[in-house]
């Protein structure tokens, strides 16, 4: 079983940072792509950032420029740094892992965590 544990989300004013960090664990043979995403009150969930084990990125249009996506592939981690946040990045942020493990790849999915910036 393979799990994936969230942490770093919080409360911050408007022009603040904050950095997310998941970590995946369990029997795990090799991860392919993480990523970020989010899902806003009302609203449908989206990607944010996504890496692959290359360290190829990718990010959506209204994050370009204010985060950034790394992971550390020895731990099994991934990050996202988020700066110059704005009331409009207020979700639940959620990261998501290509797993293999033994012969079965699947896309797994932490719980979630909350990152609310104030006005």
């Amino acid at each position: 079983q393979v799990q994936l544990v969230e942490s770093g989300g919080g409360l911050v004013q408007a022009g603040g940072s904050l950095r997310l960090s998941c970590a995946a664990s369990g029997t795990i043979t090799s991860i392919n792509t993480m990523g970020w995403y989010r899902q806003a009150a009302g609203k449908q969930q989206e990607l944010v950032a996504s890496i692959t084990r290359a360290g190829s990125t990718n990010y959506a249009d209204s994050v370009k420029g204010r985060f950034t996506i790394s992971r550390d592939n020895a731990k099994k981690t991934v990050y996202l740094q988020m700066n110059s946040l704005k009331p409009e990045d207020t979700a639940v942020y959620y990261c998501s892992a290509d797993c293999v493990s033994g012969v079965v790849r699947y896309d797994y999915w932490g719980q979630g965590t909350q990152v609310t910036v104030s006005s």
